[in-house]
């Protein structure tokens, strides 16, 4: 076996397949049609894309129309406001109206407008998105209303690469998207996909630590890598749609999990919800959570019991 590496941009990062196959064309056919279906899923997941089947269901908020979607979309709509209920909130892919403000804050580095920050706030809410599971349609209830799947789009296009790996025969590969990541066999003469965790404080880290993958997935989340200061706050890309306001909780939450899906999920509702609901939350949806806070200037690490297990020696 030999291994194949490939890299190629897709929703607005990069997106890394590593594999290992018996000869290069099939390795590459397999790499191409993995990124494909990745293309097709930003085709029609994407908020930045007009044109995108999410934007057009935007589109129609506040105007009474219950719209029909298809089966990728369907199932991220359906998974979000499970989410939602199960995080009373702290999960809402209805965030995004002030996601759209804080992303300008973040570029322009000014806060949002309070009076601007309210009104899209009255526009947040996964109550105010009408799911019926008879016909698969969405309804949008209230006026300018933005659904942002940014927790749950790039997850999901990792794992349907994967599978699309395992379709062509590939039965050892990792796919990587920026903090997203999904692993099935391990390399060979491996125990599994060696990765580095990234430390919170670059300027300070500790000894780096590491965990191995196999058949698993790991998703990290926190302001380590996005994040804006504003008068001398240092504010999160992460948005609690309970308050309209970005993080300034400093932390890195990493979660492994059965999919990258699941993973991705819980480390954003674990950003938010902090270290102790956060922990409780991924026990229950069955992932293993490390959770590093610098609350007062001190590392602090908070883990779930079946964390350790994944750690990796050392090299």
């Amino acid at each position: 076996m030999s291994r194949f590496e490939y890299t190629q941009p897709q929703m607005g990062l990069p997106f890394r397949i590593v594999l290992y196959a018996t000869d290069k064309s099939s390795a590459d056919a397999a790499a191409t049609a993995s990124f494909a279906r990745i293309k097709q899923l930003n085709d029609i997941l994407s908020d930045y894309d007009t044109d995108s089947e999410l934007s057009r269901l935007s589109q129609t908020a506040g105007q009474g129309k219950a719209v029909p979607v298809g089966n990728d979309l369907w199932r991220m709509l359906e998974r979000s406001q499970r989410l939602a209920r199960e995080t009373h909130g702290a999960f809402d892919i209805t965030c995004g109206p002030v996601v759209s403000l804080w992303r300008k804050a973040r570029r322009e580095k000014m806060l949002p407008d309070p009076a601007k920050l309210e009104e899209a706030r009255r526009a947040v809410g996964y109550e105010k998105l009408r799911l019926n599971s008879r016909d698969r349609t969405a309804e949008l209830l209230v006026p300018y209303m933005r659904l942002d799947l940014g927790a749950l789009a790039k997850p999901y296009a990792v794992d349907e690469a994967l599978n699309v790996l395992r379709l062509h025969g590939i039965r050892s590969a990792l796919v990587t998207g920026a903090g997203d990541m999904a692993a099935s066999a391990a390399p060979p003469g491996t125990t599994g996909w060696r990765i580095e965790l990234a430390p919170l404080d670059a300027t300070n880290a500790p000894a780096p630590a590491f965990v191995s993958l196999r058949h698993a997935s790991l998703a990290t989340s926190g302001d380590v890598f996005q994040h804006v200061e504003i008068n001398g706050v240092r504010y999160s890309h992460i948005v609690d749609p309970r308050t309209g306001l970005g993080l300034t909780d400093h932390s890195l939450v990493v979660v492994i999990a059965k999919n990258c899906e699941t993973a991705n999920s819980v480390s954003t509702s674990a950003s938010v919800l902090g270290p102790e609901a956060g922990l409780k939350f991924a026990e229950a949806r069955g992932a293993c959570a490390r959770i590093v806070r610098k609350p007062a200037g001190q590392i602090e690490v908070s883990e779930s019991k079946c964390f350790r297990k994944w750690m990796a020696r050392v090299p």
